[in-house]
C-alpha cells in the first residue's frame, strides 16, 4: 500500500515538473522551450486564437524544427479565466475588430517581440510569428504594419482584416517578409475565400506568400499542415 502510494506521488510529482511555467517578465505572459544561452537562434512566437490561451499552440514546437527557440504568448484581453483574445469582434458577419483593440495589442505585440529578441539574443530577420484564427490575423496585423521586427509570419485559418487593408499600400522593406498561409476548405469559422483573398492581397504588396488548401479540414490545424509549416520553417533556416 505504501509503495503504490509512494509510486503516485511520484507520478503527480513528475506530472507537475512537465507543466511548462508561465512567464511574465516581457510585456505579454508566455511560455518558453528556449535556450538564452544560444545566441541568434531562429525565434518562433506562437499566437493563439480568440477564446483560446497561451497552452493552445505551444504544443506544436515538438513537430517543429528543433534549433529554432519557441514563445507561446497569452492575448492581453481576458474574456474570462483561462480564455483570453487579441481584440472584440466588431459588427455581424464577414470577420472585424475593434480598432482600439487592434492597435493597442498590436503595441503590446510588438513591444513583446522588442524584448523577446534582446532576451534570446535573435536577429529580428530570423523572428517568426505563427498565428491561428485571431492569431493569424494579428500576425498581419503586426508584420505588415511593421516589417522590421520580424522576418515572416505563418497565418493559419486567418484573414487581413479590413482596416490593414484599407491602410496599406507597396513598400520596399516589406518585401522582405517570408509568408506562409494555410487555410482548411471547409472552414466554417473563417471561410476558405478569406485565406485565398489574403494570398491575393499579399501579392499585390509585392509579396510571395505559400499558400496551401487543406481540402476537407475545417477551423484546425491539420497534421499536413503542421508538416508543411515545418518545412517551410526548414528551408527559412536550415
Amino acid at each position: 500500500m505504501l509503495k503504490a502510494f509512494a509510486l503516485c506521488l511520484l507520478l503527480v510529482s513528475a506530472s507537475l515538473q512537465a507543466q511548462p511555467s508561465l512567464h511574465t517578465d516581457l510585456p505579454l505572459n508566455y511560455l518558453a522551450h528556449a535556450d538564452e544561452q544560444a545566441s541568434n537562434r531562429p525565434l518562433v512566437i506562437f499566437l493563439h486564437g480568440s477564446g483560446s490561451n497561451e497552452a493552445d499552440l505551444f504544443e506544436l514546437k515538438d513537430e517543429l524544427p528543433g534549433h529554432y527557440n519557441y514563445l507561446s504568448v497569452r492575448a492581453p484581453k481576458v474574456m474570462e479565466p483561462g480564455h483570453y483574445q487579441w481584440f472584440a469582434k466588431k459588427g455581424e458577419g464577414a470577420y472585424d475588430g475593434d480598432t482600439s483593440d487592434l492597435k493597442a495589442s498590436g503595441q503590446m505585440l510588438l513591444d513583446f517581440i522588442d524584448k523577446a529578441r534582446a532576451k534570446y539574443q535573435a536577429d529580428a530577420s530570423r523572428v517568426y510569428l505563427v498565428g491561428f484564427s485571431q492569431g493569424a490575423m494579428m500576425s498581419y496585423e503586426v508584420a505588415l504594419r511593421h516589417p522590421e521586427a520580424v522576418g515572416g509570419i505563418a497565418a493559419m485559418g486567418g484573414r487581413v482584416l479590413p482596416v490593414l487593408r484599407a491602410e496599406l499600400t507597396p513598400a520596399e522593406p516589406r518585401r522582405a517578409l517570408a509568408v506562409f498561409i494555410g487555410h482548411g476548405t471547409i472552414d466554417p469559422i473563417i471561410p476558405y475565400r478569406d485565406g485565398t483573398e489574403a494570398d491575393s492581397f499579399l501579392k499585390t504588396l509585392a509579396l510571395e506568400p505559400e499558400f496551401h488548401g487543406y481540402p476537407g479540414v475545417g477551423h484546425q490545424i491539420s497534421a499536413m499542415e503542421v508538416q508543411d509549416l515545418r518545412a517551410w520553417l526548414e528551408r527559412l533556416n536550415p
